[in-house]
């Protein structure tokens, strides 16, 4: 078992990345973006700087957390399927480079417009997860698609079916703690229900290869395609994390445990020079209640 997590929601330099990774005293660093852009479009050059400070710090890049397939992207779109192509071919000759095994992934948007049951779009999505399904596979690498706000998260029946359609060894799923208090279980007639992180992960316990740590609370949906969110430390909101990481223990669960705290300065939103201090801070601290969290657990585990 490890700890890692996203240490741009830290700071974007790829040095302070590395320092509040090494003060909590972890060896990994979840790699999304280096100074605002994602690790796919950083040019060559400053690649090569990034790969050279965390090579000189000891620090290893345990996971790629790409924007392939991701929630921004219209499954109706052809566009959407080659812009993801080439995003992935990218991430892969860079994850070679750094030594890194496993890529965060999706399976596309939620065409809020359309009903749920669209079997013709399904079968496309599939096809093109298999499609980088099988480019993962050849570079020895693993997709794991995360449960988001992405086409096959949007309901129990749908994390079902992914789960079917796709078998491969080199497809997994990545089970975050806290996107399934802000999705909708998109079932039966509307409005739907929020789904909740334990039910969500009774659906794919089987398959989870990894983990991301995001605790809060559903406030109010929004015009945008995340709702407004009230995000806290881990165990403090509705995420049933303490629940969720006691079964997986108990279930003989070894793999990482990634921090994606969304507090104070939310990723998918700018920030001023103000925040520069507290969003490191906060990170800081969450990585220390979380280890905290986990020992807690761990013992209670042992006692059982």
């Amino acid at each position: 078992m490890y700890y890692t997590g996203f240490a741009d929601e830290a700071a974007d330099s790829i040095e302070k990345q590395i320092k509040v990774t090494k003060e909590l005293g972890w060896e990994y660093i979840e790699s999304r973006s280096i100074e605002g852009l994602n690790l796919t479009d950083i040019s060559d050059e400053k690649f090569e700087e990034v790969a050279k400070k965390l090579n000189e710090a000891g620090i290893k890049v345990n996971c790629f957390g790409s924007a392939v397939a991701n929630w921004g992207k219209d499954p109706r779109e052809q566009e959407s399927f080659e812009k993801s192509m080439e995003e992935l071919k990218r991430a892969i000759s860079r994850m070679q480079r750094l030594g890194s095994k496993m890529i965060r992934g999706m399976s596309y948007g939620i065409p809020k417009d359309l009903s749920p049951d669209n079997p013709e779009l399904e079968e496309k999505i599939i096809a093109n997860l298999k499609k980088m399904t099988k480019m993962c596979e050849d570079a020895g690498l693993i997709y794991l698609h995360e449960n988001c706000m992405n086409y096959f998260s949007q309901s129990y029946e749908k994390m079902d079916k992914l789960i079917s359609e796709i078998d491969s060894p080199n497809f997994k799923i990545v089970f975050d703690t806290g996107n399934p208090l802000m999705a909708d279980n998109r079932m039966g007639e509307t409005p739907y229900e929020k789904q909740t992180s334990w039910e969500a992960y009774q659906h794919l316990k089987d398959h989870i290869h990894y983990v991301h740590i995001k605790d809060g609370a559903f406030i109010k949906e929004t015009d945008g395609i995340f709702p407004e969110m009230d995000y806290c430390y881990p165990g403090d909101g509705n995420g049933e994390v303490r629940k969720i990481i006691k079964d997986l223990l108990a279930n003989g669960y070894d793999g990482g445990f990634s921090i994606e705290p969304h507090m104070d300065a939310v990723y998918h939103e700018d920030r001023d020079n103000n925040q520069v201090d507290a969003r490191y801070n906060t990170y800081l601290e969450y990585g220390k209640r979380f280890m905290q969290l986990m020992e807690e657990i761990k013992s209670e585990v042992e006692e059982d």
